[in-house]
């Protein structure tokens, strides 16, 4: 069974995945992916541009009052694609083929518990404005503009 860190891996690759597609980034994306899960095998490359374009292609035919849904299972359904590829791998054929995928989509690892610039296991009732990071501006308007 995967630990907590790599499922949450996968469900976030896959909602990159999800969205990225219909992006000028897709066919860069797509390739990439498909070259990282096929692992070396034509065949399974093909395959998984083929799981691609069909989440493209459902994501594009979506009527507008269903896109939220559609986004959301197409996010379902890789999370748990990934999970399950995931869970069939040695430990370090997992964190290579994470790390592979973080980078094709442009996604920086996360960083360390207890280094700062993360905000974990927070409950907000009402408005909250959070930053992290080295630097930055936020301009945060509350209410009714002027």
């Amino acid at each position: 069974m995967l630990g907590e860190s790599l499922t949450m891996a996968a469900a976030a690759l896959g909602t990159a995945i999800v969205q990225a597609a219909g992006t000028q980034a897709w066919d860069g994306l797509r390739a990439g992916v498909a070259r990282i899960l096929g692992r070396g095998r034509a065949d399974r490359e093909t395959i998984e541009l083929t799981w691609l374009d069909r989440t493209a292609a459902a994501l594009d035919a979506a009527e507008p009052d269903r896109a939220e849904a559609e986004r959301v299972r197409q996010e379902a359904v890789w999370g748990t694609r990934l999970a399950m590829l995931l869970e069939s791998l040695p430990e370090q054929e997992r964190r290579a083929l994470v790390a592979a995928l973080r980078e094709v989509l442009g996604e920086r690892p996360r960083p360390a518990e207890g280094a700062g610039g993360s905000v974990v296991g927070n409950d907000f009732r009402g408005p909250a404005f959070i930053q992290t990071g080295p630097g930055g501006v936020q301009n945060i308007t509350m209410g009714p503009q002027a």
